[in-house]
């Protein structure tokens, strides 16, 4: 399993990617950061490798 995460151009804070899936959309949990983050702006090959086995990334 590899672990897949996106980071925000503005700050540098970490999300992973199955948080980023659920969501689509959501703004960077930076503190004072209001960048919104997307599912789509992650790499291709990452969003299909997660989607493909997004059944592992369950918790």
């Amino acid at each position: 399993m590899r672990i897949i995460t996106h980071s925000c151009p503005a700050c540098g804070s970490i999300v992973a990617a199955n948080e980023l899936e659920d969501n689509r959309i959501m703004k960077c949990p930076g503190l004072n950061c209001q960048e919104v983050l997307r599912f789509a702006d992650m790499p291709e090959d990452e969003r299909e490798y997660f989607l493909e086995n997004r059944d592992r990334y369950q918790i």
